[in-house]
């Protein structure tokens, strides 16, 4: 009898550790869901009247007569009726009590530098002054559209909360996409109005992110959309950091023009509950980008009582979130959420500078999180790739997340770093049987078009099409276009690319 092959990857779906580790008494009594009875009000039984639980921890200006409307399916709509300002909830109302209170503590690239605690009243300052600029200067309005490309520093989520002020819908593009991509989504959201950074540090290095800016307005320009102004915060007020040239009468730096809108203040407008609150696109890897609409009351509701019971989060914490704001989680669990509790928000930028930089990984990892989710949360992806790599003890169920890392680094014109980790994820994946995301992994390291990588994973993905049937979608013509769009990606257009 000959002797059964097994891989790896299928040895390693039982490393999986199933022991449990249950809190302390005096822990669950704390806790925000602390009632056996929250399964019972949240029961299918009493959908969808069980989410008033999540839409009053919130303040509305009118109640809403219907929970949600069915009518028109798949377009839901929920609190139909109700009305509220997404800023005010994540700011105003928590004046009274903490307005001393940390609203965000951001830990800058380099650490060298002083750490920022942004208090919930500065905050209501720096939101109103900006939110003024945006009425008086670029002549917005509610409805009106703004898109944001920019990094993980305190100006992204101040123009957020200074757009939901106003009832101005915005669209924040992941700050390491190109301007290319970032201009495609200014065109579909028919935004008027960039508001982006003159550079930002990343891995040690000062980025030139103004550059962006010009290729994000010429790529609009082609597809039908004129940006009538560039908004442009400095890393450093006072100084430009880019060598790219000011546009005359298109780009102007905000810290100059705050000047003129220091101490105003701005009424939250009232927005109905559907209302649009910001755009999200998707990456754009595996076809056009989409964007995804998020209304007011709905949205707000739901990551304010996700927040709270699923999040456990109290307004006496300091959360630390190791998302990027670019994308869901961190628009979710970075703003909206928790300063509709009145927590504080640590920045997850220091997460990233201490794995680039070789420090000791476990700071990062005392808020709970192993490093290597600490590494992905952060987009560190040759720490991600690394951690990859090593033959050690870390569950598979982690491994999946560095799928994500390693999009960012296509995304991010970095298609040297992981390729093979994106190739051994694959492998694993095809192990543990999960065919269809095996699948999904296998195209993303086709579509780095890296030599020595892209090959044996076209084979692989065959072989797998063969394997897995149609829902595996391992056709040429979707690896064609992958390779395509990925290429696309990069900043020369993934000239020199396998």
């Amino acid at each position: 009898m000959s002797e059964v092959q097994v891989s790896e990857a299928e040895i390693a779906v039982h490393w999986r550790e199933e022991e449990y580790f249950y809190p302390p008494a005096k822990f669950i009594g704390q806790a925000n869901a602390n009632d056996p009875a929250i399964f019972e009000r949240f029961a299918e039984t009493n959908f969808p009247e069980c989410f008033k639980e999540y839409a009053d921890l919130l303040t509305w200006d009118k109640y809403w007569h219907t929970t949600l409307d069915t009518s028109n399916a798949p377009f839901w709509k929920w609190f139909v009726g109700g009305k509220l300002n997404a800023s005010y909830n994540c700011i105003d109302r928590h004046l009274a009590k903490f307005r001393d209170k940390a609203a965000f503590i951001w830990v800058p690239e380099p650490e060298a530098e002083t750490t920022q605690v942004i208090t919930y009243q500065e905050l209501y300052k720096r939101v109103n002054e900006f939110a003024a600029l945006l009425r008086d200067f670029c002549g917005l309005k509610a409805g009106d559209r703004v898109t944001f490309h920019l990094p993980m520093v305190p100006e992204l989520p101040v123009s957020m909360l200074a757009c939901a002020r106003l009832g101005v819908i915005h669209s924040e593009v992941f700050g390491g996409f190109s301007g290319a991509a970032c201009g495609g989504r200014i065109a579909d959201s028919g935004s008027d109005i960039l508001v982006t950074m003159d550079g930002y540090y990343r891995n040690g290095d000062l980025i030139d992110h103004k550059v962006k800016a010009d290729e994000a307005v010429e790529e609009a320009k082609k597809q039908g959309q004129k940006v009538d102004k560039v908004l442009i915060w400095r890393r450093y007020p006072g100084k430009y950091s880019s060598k790219t040239e000011m546009v005359n009468g298109r780009d102007y730096f905000i810290d100059e023009l705050i000047a003129n809108y220091k101490g105003k203040t701005v009424e939250p407008v009232s927005m109905p509950a559907e209302a649009p609150l910001f755009l999200m696109y998707t990456s754009g890897t595996t076809a056009k980008p989409k964007g995804c609409q998020h209304s007011t009351g709905g949205y707000l509701a739901y990551v304010a009582g996700t927040s709270k019971y699923y999040q456990d989060i109290h307004p006496e914490d300091t959360y630390w979130c190791f998302a990027d704001i670019g994308w869901i989680t961190g628009h979710s669990y970075i703003v909206y959420g928790p300063l509709a509790l009145a927590a504080a928000n640590g920045s997850a930028r220091m997460v990233g500078v201490l794995l680039r930089a070789g420090a000791d990984p476990n700071r990062a990892a005392q808020s709970g999180e192993t490093v290597l989710m600490a590494a992905v949360r952060a987009g560190s992806v040759d720490a991600v790739a690394e951690l990859l790599d090593r033959k050690t003890d870390t569950a598979a169920t982690e491994k999946h997340h560095g799928q994500t890392a390693l999009m960012w680094a296509v995304a991010s014109g970095h298609p040297d770093q992981g390729p093979r980790a994106m190739f051994n994820l694959a492998a694993m994946l095809e192990g543990e049987g999960r065919l269809a995301a095996a699948a999904g992994a296998y195209q993303e390291a086709v579509g780095t078009g890296h030599s020595d990588v892209a090959p044996v994973a076209e084979i692989a993905l065959e072989l797998l099409g063969r394997r897995a049937g149609p829902d595996a979608q391992p056709e040429p013509r979707h690896l064609r276009r992958l390779r395509g769009e990925v290429r696309a990606l990069l900043p020369d257009g993934g000239e020199g690319a396998g």
